[in-house]
């Protein structure tokens, strides 16, 4: 940092300053043989004070880099601390930009999936931001700036919590420094614990969980701001955490950012209060924890309203869910609640065909067939879908006898004899070949069979004469 350097060029400064001071007050030790001179002219001599003389930053620095290294030189500073200098205070420049220029996913708290979209503006516009401080340190330090000793290379840090966008992006180094090492420490007390719990054989108590994020909070309140605080809690927090969770699940909902603020702030403070109870089940814990839920139930409720509240219960019912989705692939996302009486309706009426002892296995099957197109055509009724035409009825199958073929009986003469065609009888008899039967084989006839032709009988004409 620059008042590290600072402090280090007004160190060795002093130091020589000091030197040339000493030598010079040194006087040339008197002989003891020698005798004393009396001086005939002797010179008045006034105090002389020397001033510690300390580098001004001001003197050095300048907006403009090349001067900056130009000045830097100028005092004696060696190359290689320039460098570090130079290197140091683009990275910090451009981690500045960064932090402030990019919008990536975590910085929308409010959404349980990361839009792709987002993702890839905040990857192009990184690769650009990287490609501009290279070319800014190649053009300052020249081309070989990353070779050479690896202090030159920027130092790694601890991984942690990412302090970027509109709000946390703006903290001062001081505040970004205090926040990471608050959360770094809470993060290494909190797996501390459960690592003795685990060895211990025991569950975390939640209500200790409570108050060692409690006491972060604490320590964060001191540091930031109300805005800043909450900026925080929205993105790490387990409320905040929990909540997107939820959010994921209960597809369709779709939380606007200020809908999501708003949940977590009525979730938030109940949610505290709740974990601090633990996991007691005597009475009194019981009905505060009841009483809690209730009261954060009616907060999220004001928070966004009877309409989003009623959706909001919904769509915890996976009935709900599946009635949303068939609406939104109908094109008619207002039809969700018609939907949803009706598959609550259909869910009754299976229940009750399930548990009916007057009807058979076949007469139930049957039953859920029939209720499951009922639905499906009050489904699509109700989002506005053409129906589907009824299937055409299918004839019903005659009833046939066996008939044992006799000595000079066949295909032919069974056609002509029963009136019907050798392609129905071969219809009815879809095994056997009706063209080759023999005596003895057994096929099926229509039953009622056809009424027989009568052969017609020869009867002599009269000869004309």
């Amino acid at each position: 940092m620059r008042w590290r350097v600072l402090m280090l060029l007004s160190l060795a400064a002093n130091v020589a300053l000091a030197a040339i001071l000493v030598h010079n007050s040194r006087r040339a030790p008197l002989s003891a043989s020698a005798e004393p001179v009396e001086e005939t002219n002797p010179v008045v001599k006034t105090n002389v004070v020397l001033r510690r003389q300390f580098i001004s930053w001001s003197h050095v620095e300048s907006p403009d880099y090349a001067t900056y290294i130009a000045n830097l030189r100028s005092i004696g500073c060696p190359e290689q601390t320039i460098r570090d200098i130079i290197i140091a205070d683009v990275n910090a420049l451009y981690a500045k930009r960064r932090a402030t220029e990019i919008l990536t996913p975590a910085q929308q708290w409010w959404r349980s999936e990361p839009s792709p979209e987002v993702a890839k503006l905040a990857a192009d516009k990184y690769i650009a931001l990287e490609k501009e401080r290279r070319a800014l340190l190649a053009k300052l330090l020249g081309d070989n700036w990353e070779g050479g000793d690896l202090a030159n290379l920027p130092r790694p840090t601890r991984p942690g919590i990412v302090l970027d966008g509109s709000v946390l992006g703006n903290l001062s180094a001081e505040a970004r420094e205090s926040v990471a090492n608050i959360s770094a420490d809470a993060q290494d007390r909190m797996q501390a614990y459960i690592q003795q719990m685990h060895d211990a054989g025991k569950e975390p108590d939640p209500a200790e969980l409570a108050r060692m994020r409690q006491d972060v909070r604490n320590q964060l309140g001191a540091v930031l701001t109300p805005v800043q605080l909450e900026e925080y809690l929205l993105r790490y927090s387990q409320t905040a955490n929990d909540l997107r969770a939820q959010l994921g699940k209960l597809k369709f909902f779709n939380a606007s950012p200020e809908e999501f603020r708003n949940i977590f702030r009525a979730d938030d403070s109940f949610n505290q209060q709740i974990q601090m109870l633990g996991t007691g089940t005597d009475p009194i814990t019981v009905a505060q924890r009841n009483s809690l839920e209730q009261q954060r139930d009616n907060a999220v409720k004001l928070a966004i309203g009877p309409t989003r509240f009623l959706q909001y219960q919904k769509l915890q019912d996976p009935l709900y869910q599946q009635a949303t989705a068939t609406a939104i692939q109908n094109g008619d996302p207002s039809s969700a609640d018609t939907i949803y009486a009706i598959n609550l309706t259909a869910q009754n009426e299976q229940t009750a065909i399930k548990t009916d002892t007057n009807l058979t296995d076949s007469q139930k099957a049957l039953a859920q067939k029939q209720l499951e197109l009922d639905q499906l055509t009050a489904t699509t009724a109700a989002s506005g879908q053409p129906l589907l035409p009824e299937p055409p009825p299918v004839p019903p199958r005659p009833v046939t006898l066996p008939h044992v073929i006799g000595q000079t009986e066949n295909a032919n003469g069974l056609s002509k004899l029963f009136g019907i065609s050798i392609d129905t009888i071969q219809a009815l008899n879809p095994s056997i070949d009706v063209n080759n039967l023999r005596p003895g084989d057994v096929i099926r006839l229509p039953q009622p069979p056809p009424t027989r032709v009568a052969p017609q009988l020869l009867v002599p004409q009269p000869i004309a004469h």
